[in-house]
């Protein structure tokens, strides 16, 4: 007689499963393969998950881990490196996952006969534990966050990913309506733009963010867009500790010489968890009053003293901040620390006090969602976005209509519409809320003097 086989049952929990298709689009998973069922041999990996297309790996560890990896190239024992622009090493950090992209000009995997590896720098399930090779490029990620340093797996599962259904894109209403073909229209706004105020020549927006969130980045791909062509005006990248040490102004010229545009970005020191490190919440409050002069390098040690000409007078409505704005990296939401979340809240209220419109800009969703990575217009169709978007509402108290989310550019030598008309729609927004701060203000309070 025949011996029945039990049906294949999943350790994935259901909340994690639709994360985790939520960042891949509407996708279905089917189990291929299970170590404890099928046993931890590389042929019985092989024998169920050659040839299947698109796959994601699952494994779970003694201290609670669930950690893995993606890739759209099916295993084939081809003894080759595999590119795979869209593989990635994910982690749970809660119930939300954290991603880690393949860096770009690297190998995704290196497809031989053994248990799947990614990179060769995590090999997964070998004898029952992952072996990661610390000397890989190909991902950035910090073993201890992914897999909490404990290598002995007690699961490994490995899913099939296909599409549910092929026209998804078409037939799937958008959480939020953007016109992705409007370039020419957001340009001529935000060129044709006035303050509501004649006393305000230009609105003056404060961009204000964790060290790295990208807030430089922003300025400097604002001013490419309207040069046309990648620019790095701004210092920017991620050492640590902030890159900006100065409070600088930045105007945005419409071309290559062509006259200035009618809003200014401030760029300010970096946020930091440990008191008396990165941007003083004190500091900040003489930026919003327009105090602080352009190129003032911050002191961590020495709250700003304005100088005594200046102080004795108030500043021009010109000279204040008309707008907030702050920047989020949206692959790190997730990990923000009660420190840094509670820095943020002090600060929102300062603001609120002073009656400034505030928003977020959520920077860096192409490392956050791959499907978003894949295709940028995926970004109001991706339901884990959308869910990123509600947790910085829950977590900061900024209104979900006041949550944008861009992709600055960083590593891309050319510019990409899709990219522009994300990151003009959000100035566009932040143009918007500097008018409805100067419509609030009594012009008359201020020294009509513009600067």
């Amino acid at each position: 007689m025949e011996r029945r086989t039990a049906p294949l049952t999943f350790n994935l929990a259901e909340e994690q499963k639709q994360q985790l298709c939520a960042s891949l689009g509407n996708v279905e998973l089917t189990l291929l393969y299970k170590a404890s069922v099928h046993g931890y041999q590389a042929s019985a990996f092989h024998q169920r998950c050659d040839h299947q297309g698109p796959t994601l790996l699952v494994a779970y560890n003694r201290s609670g881990y669930v950690f893995g990896g993606y890739t759209s190239v099916g295993y084939a024992q081809s003894g080759k490196y595999i590119s795979d622009s869209e593989a990635f090493l994910f982690s749970f950090q809660g119930k939300i996952p954290v991603f880690s992209k393949v860096n770009s000009g690297n190998h995704a995997r290196y497809d031989d006969a053994g248990m799947p590896n990614f990179g060769q720098q995590l090999n997964f399930c070998r004898n029952g534990e992952v072996v990661y090779n610390e000397g890989g490029k190909s991902y950035s990620f910090n073993a201890k966050r992914l897999y909490g340093n404990d290598t002995k797996v007690t699961e490994c599962e490995v899913y099939k990913v296909r599409d549910a259904k092929c026209e998804w894109k078409e037939k799937e209403k958008p959480w939020r309506n953007i016109q992705w073909t409007s370039i020419y229209e957001l340009k001529e706004i935000i060129r044709e733009y006035k303050p509501l105020k004649t006393s305000a020549r230009r609105a003056r927006i404060l961009m204000i963010g964790p060290v790295g969130a990208g807030k430089s980045s922003f300025f400097n791909s604002i001013n490419s867009i309207f040069t046309g062509h990648v620019t790095n005006k701004a210092i920017s990248g991620y050492a640590g500790t902030s890159v900006t040490t100065q409070f600088r102004t930045y105007t945005v010229k419409d071309g290559r010489g062509g006259r200035t545009l009618p809003f200014v970005l401030c760029d300010t020191m970096g946020l930091e968890e440990e008191s008396g490190a990165g941007l003083d919440i004190e500091d900040i409050s003489s930026i919003l009053q327009g105090h602080v002069p352009d190129r003032y390098k911050f002191n961590s040690t020495a709250l700003f003293q304005p100088v005594k000409q200046k102080a004795s007078r108030p500043a021009s409505l010109q000279e204040k901040i008309h707008c907030v704005v702050y920047v989020i990296d949206a692959s790190k939401i997730s990990l923000m620390s009660d420190e840094l979340e509670e820095k943020l809240a002090v600060i929102r209220r300062e603001i609120n006090s002073l009656g400034i419109p505030q928003m977020v800009l959520m920077t860096k969703v192409d490392e956050a969602c791959p499907l978003v990575a894949k295709d940028l217009q995926s970004l109001y169709l991706s339901s884990y976005i959308k869910s990123k978007v509600q947790e910085v509402n829950s977590r900061l108290g900024v209104p979900v209509s006041c949550v944008l989310p861009v992709k600055n550019y960083s590593q891309e030598l050319e510019l990409e519409l899709n990219c522009d008309i994300l990151l003009l729609s959000a100035l566009q927004q932040m143009l918007r809320l500097a008018d409805d701060y100067l419509d609030d203000v009594d012009a008359d309070d201020y020294d009509v003097h513009v600067i």
